[in-house]
């Protein structure tokens, strides 16, 4: 059945048919309106989750945590400056090996105060050990939702589920909605190997010497490369359940490309666009960066290795050096491929399919190195 539903909306149904015991929840713009929707869900007795109030944002994610080292399914959402309030716990929760899931309505960061859209929330956080995934429309958004849990589950690694600010999480559009039945059939019920317990207690998170620290570590690391494997299973899984199929990198018209552009989140259709009409006499693809952690480096470097220069679309920024994605790309194709950096929007900044070809011109007039600010 289809619906014409908000990126927020979507994200909301999937967890109502995932299910999950508990849900915490701390509103902040532009990810209010998933915990509203749930809020409301909740009161109607539509899902069974406990649903529980906190009184900012490091609560929230401390609630899902003690949940999920109790062996049961939690949710919670953020944007943000809640996202970076979570900074410290975020650690904890990766390496805890807790498969929690959380959705990330993307959101510039202050100063100066802003609320729109840029990835700087999500991207600022690539390092402390969880996953990430970006939706570039509502159905993706609620698609990667049941995925999430069951990737999170298998390597008991947490997911961030990024949807651009207002762009999608404000946006209605027609979007399939997912079944429980679906969902049953591609999620298993959890079954986590430790469970807190007040009957049975035990140390989770125990002071380690630095030996089995540094084994932890690399534990962590090694986790994280086969990580891969497991959402390419997932998404090969869900499109036999649903018949919509999801990679980690995606390709359009870049058969035959010379250059193509690389981007993450919903401008990624709008490029779609641009090279649809305004680039008709132009050899240009799109490569769409879904799985952002872990980083699919094979997929890039065999999609990229045609090209005679990849311009890629920086939503972030790491100050002093360049776009974050990138630092990534160049970084997977080691010289193979030139990479121009072109940071297209920060805090919201229209783009448009015009824009877009006027940044391949620049691209094609500047030598690799020099960061376009568009």
């Amino acid at each position: 059945m289809k619906a014409v539903i908000t990126g927020a909306e979507a994200v909301a149904h999937a967890v109502r048919v995932v299910n999950p015991d508990v849900i915490s929840a701390y509103p902040i713009t532009p990810q209010t309106h998933i915990i509203e929707k749930l809020a409301e869900l909740s009161e109607r007795g539509e899902i069974k989750a406990k649903f529980i109030r906190v009184e900012a944002e490091i609560s929230a994610i401390a609630v899902v945590i003690g949940a999920t080292a109790q062996g049961v399914r939690a949710f919670t959402a953020t944007s943000s400056h809640g996202l970076l309030y979570m900074h410290e716990l975020l650690h904890w929760t990766a390496g805890g090996r807790l498969p929690v899931v959380m959705a990330v309505a993307n959101r510039a960061v202050g100063a100066p105060w802003n609320i729109w859209c840029d990835q700087q929330d999500m991207l600022s956080q690539r390092d402390t050990g969880w996953m990430q995934v970006f939706a570039s429309s509502a159905q993706e958004a609620m698609d990667l939702i049941p995925i999430s849990y069951l990737v999170a589950e298998r390597t008991f690694l947490p997911v961030m589920v990024g949807l651009d600010g207002f762009i999608l999480s404000h946006t209605a559009e027609p979007t399939e909605l997912i079944t429980p039945s679906e969902v049953e059939e591609f999620l298993p019920p959890p079954d986590y190997p430790l469970r807190l317990s007040h009957h049975d207690p035990f140390t989770l998170w125990p002071i380690l010497e630095p030996n089995l620290y540094h084994r932890q570590r690399y534990d962590l690391f090694k986790d994280h490369q086969k990580a891969l494997k497991a959402w390419k299973s997932a998404f090969k899984r869900w499109e036999e359940i649903t018949r919509r199929g999801y990679r980690a990198v995606e390709t359009y018209n870049t058969e035959g490309a010379k250059a193509a552009f690389i981007t993450a989140g919903a401008v990624s259709d709008t490029v779609k666009y641009a090279l649809d009409n305004l680039f008709k006499n132009e050899k240009v693809g799109l490569v769409k960066l879904r799985l952002f952690r872990p980083f699919p480096y094979d997929d890039i470097r065999e999609i990229c290795a045609p090209f005679e220069k990849v311009i890629v679309l920086d939503r972030a920024v790491s100050y002093g050096a360049e776009g974050i994605f990138s630092q990534e790309i160049r970084s997977a194709l080691g010289g193979a491929c030139p990479v121009q950096c072109c940071v297209i929007s920060m805090g919201g900044k229209d783009i448009t399919p015009e824009e877009i070809a006027a940044v391949y011109e620049k691209a094609s007039k500047i030598p690799e190195g020099v960061v376009i600010w568009s």
